[in-house]
């Protein structure tokens, strides 16, 4: 199956950049991109690709000790930017560098299982909101520059996904995402587990 591990933006920020993309849709060009569904917006911490089924548990296992780390993270919705006219994203202010930390130890977990995942030399937070189709998208990039929620949340889970592939033959059909795990952060952990005491720090 096709996984990854992600953070998961709550229903108020997704509600704020909803309406912002809602203004994006309106410029000329919108209707030749692929924009995202808004229920599976997420940040990405690491791709797995294609991870066979008996790999699965170890996977989950090792990202909970991964999780438990780190201690939980604030982020906020906000800017965004293209790769190229391939893609368009929203951006992400807050503890950045815990994220890419977390982003790293979610890609350790991965290769731990006996996956081979990919290193990245610089990690970004971003949220893909569409994908270009021959469509110039600096004018998209530069009124999502703009863009700053209000709503400001603490990250405390790490989450394992399933990526279902679009459905053959539908125009327009987009991948379903499938939450499999979720696995506290650190201090999230231990309140969780009655309040242990320090970090939660486990071998990864």
């Amino acid at each position: 199956m096709r996984l990854f591990s992600a953070l998961l933006p709550p229903a108020p920020a997704v509600s704020e950049l909803a309406a912002a993309v809602a203004e994006l849709r309106a410029l000329p060009g919108a209707d030749r991109l692929r924009w995202t569904q808004r229920a599976g917006w997420h940040f990405t911490l690491a791709f797995y690709g294609e991870v066979p089924d008996e790999l699965v548990p170890r996977l989950s296992e090792r990202l909970g000790r991964a999780a438990r780390r780190h201690r939980p993270l604030t982020l906020r919705l906000t800017g965004g930017g293209r790769f190229g006219d391939r893609t368009l994203w929203a951006g992400a202010e807050g503890d950045l560098q815990a994220v890419a930390r977390l982003a790293a130890t979610a890609a350790a977990a991965g290769r731990r299982a006996g996956i081979p995942v990919e290193e990245h030399l610089r990690y970004t937070p971003h949220l893909t909101l569409a994908r270009g189709r021959g469509v110039d998208l600096r004018p998209f990039a530069a009124r999502l520059a703009g863009f700053a929620g209000t709503e400001e949340w603490t990250v405390g889970e790490l989450a394992l996904i399933r990526s279902h592939p679009p459905a053959p033959g539908v125009a327009g059909a987009q991948p379903h995402y499938e939450p499999l795990t979720v696995r506290p952060l650190g201090r999230a952990a231990t309140d969780a587990a009655g309040g242990a005491a320090g970090d939660g720090a486990g071998d990864g």
